[in-house]
């Protein structure tokens, strides 16, 4: 059975031609080219991912993105817009897309994002809670514990904590995460990471709580008590 794909595009000429290509590579493809829309094909037909510009007319494609996370919508999101600055890709990361491409683009960078994307959804998920040290990671919930106090965590936080939850006490390379967790490189701008690794920590050691993410200089970072 092919894979549904809604893309959310208002400017036509683009529209075409990602339809037109993911068609090729066997995918059933819808294109809406407002938010409103969008949200409505979302909840209502259930694809099995969303390409979406950011600015649309009407809701724009972060409202979006964040009213589906909201609903716990799971769908894999691609964001593709013609900004390009460090902030526009973060925030497009935090209201929960799982991919981000800057116009211009090629389509056969496109098509390894929805083929990354895909696989990923499908791999079966796991259901136990992760544990490590006084941590608790649930996947059903995505909230965490640290004794009783409870973490809630944006989509990117989420997804880089259980990389470190599934590989605890083994160092993870710099490439190993860009690879796991964005699936592709912020080029020049590469503090990403420690971006988020700072999220992590402030969420993490609240209550002074002692450090479980440390870093292992010129390598990466380690999930250690």
């Amino acid at each position: 059975m092919p894979d549904y794909i809604l893309v959310v595009e208002d400017e036509a000429d683009i529209a075409r031609v990602i339809q037109r290509r993911l068609r090729q590579e066997g995918h059933k493809v819808e294109v809406v080219g407002d938010g409103e829309t969008a949200l409505k094909r979302i909840f209502e037909d259930f694809p099995s991912l969303v390409v979406m510009d950011i600015m649309l007319p009407g809701i724009d494609g972060l409202t979006v993105t964040r009213e589906v996370r909201a609903a716990d919508v799971r769908v894999p999101i691609i964001m593709v817009t013609a900004k390009d600055a460090i902030p526009d890709r973060v925030s497009g990361l935090d209201a929960g897309a799982d991919d981000y491409l800057v116009k211009p683009f090629n389509l056969d960078e496109l098509m390894a994002h929805v083929r990354a994307l895909l696989r990923r959804s499908q791999a079966v998920k796991p259901t136990e809670p992760y544990l490590y040290a006084d941590l608790t990671l649930d996947p059903a919930s995505r909230l965490a514990h640290r004794n009783q106090r409870q973490i809630q965590f944006t989509a990117k936080e989420y997804d880089l904590l259980e990389f470190f939850m599934r590989h605890p006490n083994q160092v993870l390379t710099r490439d190993q995460i860009f690879d796991q967790i964005w699936g592709y490189d912020f080029g020049g701008e590469s503090n990403i990471i420690e971006v988020y690794i700072r999220y992590l920590r402030s969420k993490l050691e609240t209550e002074g709580e002692p450090r479980l993410i440390h870093t292992v200089r010129g390598v990466g970072y380690v999930l250690r008590s």
